[in-house]
C-alpha cells in the first residue's frame, strides 16, 4: 500500500511538474462536507499531488473566494452555485457529491403535522436561502403555499434559527443535524425531514473557475479523485470518519454517530458524482423568486455544468477500481440521468 501511495503521488506531481498548494472552501461546518474533511485528513489530496488547505467561509464569501482565485474549488449548494454561475459566467460546476441529506422541520410540541403550520411563523436565515427552499418544498407536500405562512427572516445561521424557535419568536424552522438533536430533549419535535422525500433535491456542487481549469487542466480530475477516496473512506472506516468530523465541527461523539449511521444506511454520498439532470430541473422549477426563476428557465446551463471529467473517469474504470465492481450498476443508472 505504501509503495502504491508513493507512486500515485509521484504520478500526480508530474502532472503539474510539482506538488501544488491549493485552497478549498467549505461553506458550512456540516455533514455535507464530510468527504472533503476525510480527503484532507486521510491524505488523499496529498496522494494526488495537492497540498490542500481547507478554508471555512459562509455564503457569499465562499463563492467570492473562487471568483477571486483565493480558492480553487468550493463544495457549494447547487442552487446558489447555479445562480452564481449564470450571473458570472466564469464559473463551472463539475461534480455533485450529494443530492439530499438530513434537514429537519422542527416545531413546538403542540404542532402535530406539517398541515398544522398553515398561518404559522416559519424562521429562515433569509428569503430564498436553502432553509427557505427546503421549508417551501416540505410545505408544498402538504398543500401549503408560500403565502399560507408568515416567513420570518432572521439574518443569522442555524444556531440563530434554533434560538428563535426556543425563544418563541417562530413556530417552526428547518435545522440540520446535529443542531436538531439538541432540540428534542427540550420538547421540540421533528415533523418532517428532507431525507424522507426522494423527489426533493438538495444537491451540492463542486465549483471551479474556468480560467483556473484552463491554466491547470488536470486539477478537477485530481480533486474529484481525492474526494472520491474520501467518500470511500467514509463508508469503509466509521472510526476515522467520526474522528475526522469532530475536528471540523466539535459535536458529541453520540451525535456524530447518529448522523453517520443514518447517512451510511441511506448511501448519502455519491460514489459516482455526476451532476444529475433531475436535480438541475428541480432547482430551476422550485425557485421562490419569480424573477430568478424566469432567468434560470431562460438560461442554458450547459454553459456552466460539465460532467466530462466524471464521464472520463467512468470510462477509465476509476470508480470500479476504487469501490469495486459493484459500483458499475450505479454508474450505469446515473449515466442515464446525468445532465448533458
Amino acid at each position: 500500500m505504501k509503495t502504491f501511495l508513493c507512486a500515485a503521488v509521484l504520478f500526480a506531481v508530474s502532472a503539474f511538474g510539482q506538488t501544488r498548494d491549493i485552497t478549498i472552501n467549505y461553506p458550512a461546518k456540516a455533514p455535507a462536507n464530510w468527504p472533503i474533511f476525510l480527503a484532507k485528513e486521510g491524505g488523499y489530496y496529498q496522494k494526488y499531488g495537492l497540498n490542500a488547505k481547507l478554508a471555512f467561509a459562509v455564503h457569499p464569501a465562499g463563492m467570492a473566494m473562487v471568483v477571486s482565485g483565493e480558492a480553487q474549488m468550493t463544495n457549494y449548494p447547487m442552487d446558489q452555485a447555479m445562480q452564481a454561475a449564470m450571473r458570472d459566467g466564469s464559473l463551472v460546476i463539475m461534480g455533485s457529491p450529494l443530492n439530499r441529506g438530513l434537514f429537519a422541520m422542527m416545531t413546538r410540541k403542540d404542532i402535530t403535522s406539517v398541515r398544522d403550520l398553515k398561518g404559522k411563523k416559519i424562521g429562515v436565515s433569509q428569503l430564498g436561502d436553502p432553509p427557505y427552499s427546503f421549508a417551501l418544498a416540505i410545505l408544498g407536500k402538504a398543500g401549503i403555499g408560500p403565502r399560507d405562512v408568515e416567513w420570518v427572516p432572521l439574518g443569522t445561521d442555524g444556531n440563530g434559527r434554533v434560538a428563535a424557535l426556543v425563544g418563541g419568536r417562530i413556530d417552526a424552522t428547518m435545522v440540520p443535524p446535529p443542531a436538531y438533536f439538541k432540540l428534542e430533549p427540550q420538547g421540540f419535535k421533528e415533523i418532517a425531514n428532507l431525507a424522507d422525500y426522494p423527489d426533493l433535491y438538495a444537491p451540492l456542487a463542486y465549483v471551479f473557475k474556468k480560467s483556473e481549469i484552463a491554466a491547470n487542466p488536470k486539477l478537477p480530475e485530481l480533486m474529484i479523485k481525492a474526494q472520491a477516496e474520501g467518500i470511500k473512506r467514509y463508508y469503509d472506516d466509521k472510526a476515522m470518519a467520526i474522528k475526522t468530523y469532530a475536528m471540523y465541527d466539535q459535536q458529541s461523539a453520540a451525535d456524530i454517530d447518529r448522523i453517520y449511521e443514518h447517512d451510511r444506511k441511506d448511501n448519502t454520498y455519491e460514489r459516482v458524482p455526476y451532476v444529475l439532470a433531475p436535480a438541475v430541473k428541480y432547482l430551476i422549477e422550485h425557485q421562490a423568486d419569480a424573477s430568478i426563476a424566469a432567468q434560470m428557465k431562460a438560461y442554458d446551463f450547459h454553459k456552466v455544468i460539465d460532467n466530462s471529467v466524471v464521464e472520463r473517469l467512468v470510462r477509465e474504470h476509476f470508480f470500479e477500481q476504487l469501490f469495486g465492481s459493484g459500483v458499475k450498476a450505479e454508474e450505469d443508472a446515473k449515466a442515464k440521468v446525468e445532465f448533458k
